[in-house]
Parts: C-alpha cells; structure tokens; sequence
C-alpha cells in the first residue's frame, strides 16, 4: 500500500471533523458568544492576561502542547501495527481530543481563566480539586523529566541543532518587543527568525566548528568526564543543568516577552516540517514496509495503545495548557474552536506523519521486526527511527541527508522545550495554589514556587538509576507518562460532562470518549502497576510502582466522587459565566 493514500485519507477526515463536528460543538453545545468579555480583557495585567490575536495563540497553544510525545508515543505504538495506531490517531483526535482540548478552554474561559484542577473544586468539591491538583502536580512534573531527558539526548546526538535551537532565543524577545513595545507586525519578522535558525542549521550541518559537541570536547563517547562521570553522562548532566536555568527564566517572564513570540516562530516550524514532510512523502511515493498488524507481538495492543499514542490522539496535558495559559490569552470567545480544536487537529496530523515516518523507513517487514522485535524494543527505537524516517522523507526535496537529520532534530526539540517551560510555568501556578490550599504563604511567591518545580524535575531526571545509566529518569517515567496523562484527560471529560449537565446540554460528546479512555486507561494501568511493577512482579520497579499506585487511588477517588456529582441531584455552583 502507498503511504500517501493513507496520508490523504488521515488528513480528508480530519478537515471534516474541523468544519463540519468542531463547528456542531461551538455552536449546539458550547453556545459560544462573540460579545463575551474573555478573561484576557477582564483581567489584564501584560504578564499572564494578555489579549492575543488567535494565530499567534494558536501558535503558543499547538507547541505547547506538541512536545515530542506526538512524535514518539506514534513511532513505538506502530509496533503492533500501522492500522490499530492510525485509526487511533485519527478517531482519536476528531472525537475526543478535539473535544477535549476545545472543553477545557471553554470551561476556563467561562470562568475567570481558572485552570482545569482549580475549577474542580466548584465541579466536585475541595476534596476532590486537592487530589487533582496533585494528580496534575505528579503529571507535570513527569512532562518536566521526560521532556529534558529528550531534548539533553536530542543535544547528545545532534550537535548541529544546539546552535540554531539557541539562536531563537533572542530573535523571540526582539520580536517580543518589537511586537508589544512598538506596535509591530509579528509575521514578518518570525518568518525571519526562523529562516536565520534555518540557515544557521544549514551552515552548522557543515561546519564541525558550530557543532556544540560536548562529547567530542571531552575526548569522544570513551572520554573522561565529570564527577567521575564519562563523558556522555557528563555532557546529560550538562544540557539538563543549562535546560533547568532556561525553563526557570522563561517561565517567569512576562508571555509576551519570549513564550508567545518563540511559539509564533515554533507554529512557522511546525508548518513548514510538516510542508517537507508530506511534500517528500509526495515525491517520494514511499511503500509502507510494516506490518498492518502485529499477531506476534510479545504484549497486547488492547488496552496499551490507547496509553502509548498518548498525545497523538487525546492528551490530559492539553487540558492543562487550554485552561492554563492559552484561557488567559484569548481575545474572543469564538476564537476558542481555532485555538483549542484545530490545536488538536494539528497534533493528529503530526502524530499521522510520524507513523507514516516509520513505517516507510524500512526496506521489508523483516527489517521492521529486527527493530521492533518486541514492545521493550520499540520504545529505545521509536524517536531515532521517527528522525531517521523523517530523514529519508525530506530527501525527496533533495534536501542533504545531514540538513535533514538537523533540521527535525531541530523541530522536536523546539517543540519540546515549549513543552518544558510551560509545564513548569503551570507547576509553578499548582505549587501556588497547593500554598493558598494549606496555609503555605511562601509557596505562593512566584520564584520560591520555581525554584521547586525546576529543582524537582532536575532531581526526577537526574537521579534514578535504570538501563540508560546516569540520568535515566526520563526513560524509566515515561511508560507512566501515557496512562497518568491519559487519566487526567478523562478527569477533564467528566468535569466538562457536570459543567454541560449543570448549564441543561446535551453532554454525550464529552461522557462517551470519556467513559472509553477511562476504562481503557485504568485497565492499562492496573496491568502496569499491580501485575508489571510492584515489588513481586517480574520486572518490579519501585519509582513507577509508587508514582503509579499514588496516581491509580486519586484517579478512582476523583472519579468516584464526580459521577456522584454527575448522577446526583446535588450539583455545585458553576455559572455558565462569571
């Protein structure tokens, strides 16, 4: 089978769930209003509240969320075949994320900005919004390891990405400025800035002198390094030291200065990897190699797929990006389905070009099965075969093989460190509210409540020791990573699922994916964690043991405590809007 018919296929429904569902959702059961005054006015304050055109927001919010799960939850689940992920991907992200990420931003926005674990305490009470602020707190803070521990090897590898990824840095604060300080256009000028990070990759493909190499500076992968260390450790140890000092600034200053303005740039990127991708998959006219399914695989894709795609289809993550940061940008109400359901579409349709990546990456099925020999397997392969995938693609544009492998290299860890800075400006706003929740002034001080989120996810990173040696943190978190992420996706549903039945609307298209991803994640998650990690399992594993079964009580108190909100007769006090 050519990849390109299931390429249009994917994409011709997704561009129907867009106009024809999103738009049935906006208008039949979010009623949205184009006079409602939207938090980004009511409370403007230039730091958090800002009142945002909706393609800039739209920039912000689609990189937020993108990261690299996207990209790597797809590239392991094609292990039990192309058809049960791309019907995933694509069902997935039309009737439920879609949804989801739209709900959540919505709800915000409907109430004063607060984020998805604030509103539930006037959804399912004080008991149950402090659980989920600690289900959300646990979650985030595996987005702040696995995401470092990513982007730190990404660095390790691809020496030749450093150099542009920091170059963007200042060109986002100049536009920052030039933007909300002299009244400028934000197009043209990120349109340059990403032509010179473009450039700048080009020219350090070539020259080993731009190649940030911090391997090669200690004498090669058999040099000495650090603290003992060797010299790859110690170059991990480096790169998620110098991530921790970025996140830190970039998540307290001010949206406009640097997280708007480096989206902007990172949504151009997202267009025009995307734009090289299926353009190469056009030229190149590649067969799909992989298996349409896997009968032989060594682990059940029933129910693990649905926890391994993760982000690629419905993301708990969104909903903390929707009603965290993006509800306090919006100018218009009606610019929450651009924002909040295309958002979607466009994870769905990067999460589609990463399967197709893979599965035309090899020559035969064998060669496919001597990589993804099993499940195990899969997920040390999935990112590098994704990269070398993608590689081959963007060949079809007779782009040069090394150009190539920098330029998504480049894209992943963009979008990544998005990822990173916000999730640790939304810790940050947990940490302050667990304050004000237990009497704690000082955990309300916006860089005490940094200083933890950054010095907590360097120790996840950092410290446990697994198969990957020094700093395995984020590759042991992230099996953990899809089935906490998917949980609290289904918290949010059902919280939507009361909001909708508060306001007398018809809430079925919230219930039901809610209802399939709870059942399929809890089931996931119980196989994880009671049969696969606790301590008389085979493969016990006491972090992912403890984090999961802490996760697995709160997720199945909360639950329990909304559907009695839900099905009860008593229904808190939630205005359709403030």
């Amino acid at each position: 089978m050519e990849a390109i018919a299931l390429a249009a296929a994917g994409i011709f429904i997704f561009i129907l769930g867009y106009r024809f569902y999103s738009k049935f959702v906006a208008e039949k059961i979010f009623r949205l209003d184009p006079n409602y005054v939207t938090p980004a006015h009511r409370f403007k304050d230039g730091v958090d509240f800002v009142p945002t055109n909706k393609f800039v927001l739209w920039g912000h919010h689609f990189t937020s969320v993108a990261g690299a799960a996207p990209i790597l939850g797809p590239a392991i689940a094609v292990y039990w075949g192309w058809l049960p992920a791309v019907l995933w991907v694509v069902l997935g992200t039309v009737f439920a994320a879609g949804v989801h990420d739209f709900g959540t931003l919505v709800l915000s926005v409907r109430n004063k900005g607060q984020s998805i674990g604030t509103l539930a305490h006037r959804l399912i009470g004080q008991r149950g919004k402090v659980l989920f602020l600690f289900i959300i707190l646990i979650l985030v803070l595996m987005v702040n390891a696995v995401f470092a521990w990513v982007i730190a090897n990404l660095f390790i590898s691809y020496p030749a990405s450093v150099l542009p990824v920091f170059i963007q840095i200042p060109l986002a604060i100049w536009i920052g400025y030039a933007v909300y300080k002299r009244n400028k256009k934000m197009l043209v000028p990120s349109l340059v800035a990403l032509a010179v990070m473009y450039i700048t990759a080009v020219v350090a493909s070539q020259v080993d002198f731009l190649q940030i190499d911090l391997v090669r500076y200690m004498g090669g992968a058999e040099g000495a390094g650090l603290f003992g260390l060797g010299s790859i450790s110690t170059a991990f140890f480096i790169w998620i030291i110098v991530l921790m000092v970025y996140v830190y600034i970039a998540s307290t200053l001010p949206v406009w200065k640097l997280l708007q303005p480096r989206d902007f740039i990172n949504s151009h990127q997202l267009i025009v990897g995307l734009g090289i991708l299926y353009l190469g998959l056009l030229f190149t006219q590649p067969e799909i190699t992989a298996p349409m399914t896997n009968p032989d695989a060594d682990i059940s894709w029933f129910p693990l797929l649905f926890i391994t795609i993760a982000c690629g289809a419905i993301s708990g993550f969104h909903g903390l990006v929707s009603s965290g940061t993006s509800s306090k940008q919006l100018d218009k109400e009606t610019d929450a389905r651009f924002v909040g359901y295309l958002g979607a579409v466009g994870e769905g349709i990067l999460a589609l070009v990463s399967i197709i990546a893979v599965i035309t990456l090899f020559p035969n099925r064998d060669a496919f099965f001597a990589t993804y020999s099993s499940f195990t397997a899969a997920n040390g392969a999935g990112l590098g075969s994704f990269i070398e995938g993608a590689t081959v693609l963007a060949s079809g544009l007779m782009i040069p093989t090394g150009v190539a492998s920098t330029i998504v290299s480049i894209i992943v860890v963009s979008f990544a460190a998005t990822t990173l800075d916000t999730s640790v400006r939304l810790m940050r706003y947990i940490i302050s509210e667990l304050g004000v929740e237990y009497k704690m002034p000082a955990l309300e001080k916006k860089h005490v409540a940094t200083t933890l989120a950054v010095v907590s996810s360097a120790a996840l990173v950092l410290l446990p020791e697994g198969p990957n040696g020094f700093g395995s943190g984020g590759y042991l978190l992230w099996p953990l990573f899809g089935t906490s992420n998917q949980l609290l996706a289904g918290i949010s549903l059902l919280l939507i699922s009361i909001w909708l039945r508060k306001l007398g609307r018809n809430y079925a298209i919230t219930i039901i994916p809610m209802f399939f991803l709870m059942i399929m994640t809890l089931w996931a998650m119980f196989q994880q964690v009671f049969l696969q990690w606790a301590w008389y399992a085979d493969q016990s594993n006491t972090l992912l043991f403890v984090f999961g079964s802490i996760i697995f009580v709160f997720a199945l108190w909360i639950s329990l405590t909304a559907f009695q909100v839900l099905f009860g007769k008593n229904q808190m006090n939630l205005p359709d809007q403030d």
